[in-house]
């Protein structure tokens, strides 16, 4: 019986998700221009958040 227990406890934690909502915010002259929400990894947002500041080089864009 413990080890059905245990078996489904170690399912439930693969299982789960690691994907949260992160918070880019750009800023340009150390004033925040925009704010926008990444689901995603933490790797996946960093990313993506730095992908946006690359499109305007007077943005500088991060992770909240």
């Amino acid at each position: 019986m413990k080890k059905i227990i245990l078996s489904l406890i170690v399912v439930a934690a693969v299982s789960t998700s690691c994907k949260k909502d992160y918070t880019c915010a750009c800023k340009s002259n150390g004033v925040t221009v925009s704010t926008t929400t990444i689901n995603g990894t933490q790797s996946t947002a960093t990313a993506a958040c730095s992908a946006n500041g690359t499109n305007n080089n007077a943005y500088v864009c991060t992770i909240q």
